[in-house]
């Protein structure tokens, strides 16, 4: 799903339910200790997630390392490496790029249906209901409340890497391109409502992504140039 929607430049790998990616993959003592007490759950989706990102280093010719959360669960990358990684139930991806091609990447996956009662409320500007009411009357077959909280996952885990900073769902406001209203692919605008970084000398005010669906997903992502 992601290759699609990011760069050629991007190193990318997914695993789905099923795929024998995180097979034989032992995690380092690092790694180890973060899910030493995890549910089964847990502990699945984070080796598969880094077995994704083990490839995703291998393809970049960059040699395997772990990937140990750090403040805010931001993973650690190796020196000259930017990445992102998301799960969900059934599926988990890595996106890895060299630090010198890219200031930053986030991706998200979600599954693709409404979000629990009351949490759209909670997450959203109101200018951003409305739009959402919009697109759900014009293009009824995407879940946009989900979309959007995805858009926003990938937003702040672009976000974080340049500002070591917390960014609440409240403070970017997400205008999305429907497309052609079918699940393809779609893009979206995120409008900071705070003071954003600076990247090559230029004060960052808005960060753009893309989104798609597909196998019971949402995706999203989001780039920030380099220069």
């Amino acid at each position: 799903m992601f290759e699609e929607l990011l760069p050629a430049s991007v190193a990318v790998v997914e695993a789905y339910e099923g795929d024998a990616i995180a097979d034989g993959t032992v995690l380092y003592p690092q790694e180890e200790a973060v899910v030493a007490r995890a549910v089964d759950k847990r502990r699945r989706e984070f080796v598969t997630v880094r077995a994704c990102a083990r490839r995703a280093m291998a393809r970049l010719g960059v040699p395997e390392q772990p990937v140990v959360p750090g403040e805010r669960g931001a993973p650690g990358w190796p020196k000259g490496v930017i990445g992102s990684m998301t799960h969900c139930d059934g599926y988990g991806a890595a996106a890895l790029a060299r630090a010198g091609e890219l200031a930053s990447l986030g991706i998200d996956a979600e599954p693709h249906e409404p979000l629990p009662e009351g949490v759209a409320d909670v997450i959203t500007l109101p200018a951003e209901r409305e739009r959402l009411r919009g697109l759900a009357r014009s293009h009824p077959s995407v879940h946009w409340d989900r979309l959007l909280f995805s858009a926003k996952e990938s937003v702040y885990k672009a976000w974080y890497p340049l500002t070591e900073r917390w960014l609440d769902f409240l403070e970017a406001d997400v205008d999305i391109d429907p497309g052609d209203g079918s699940g393809g692919v779609g893009g979206f605008r995120a409008r900071l409502l705070v003071a954003g970084p600076v990247v090559a000398g230029r004060r960052i005010e808005a960060f753009d992504g893309r989104w798609t669906t597909g196998r019971g997903l949402v995706a999203t992502s989001v780039v920030v140039p380099g220069a």
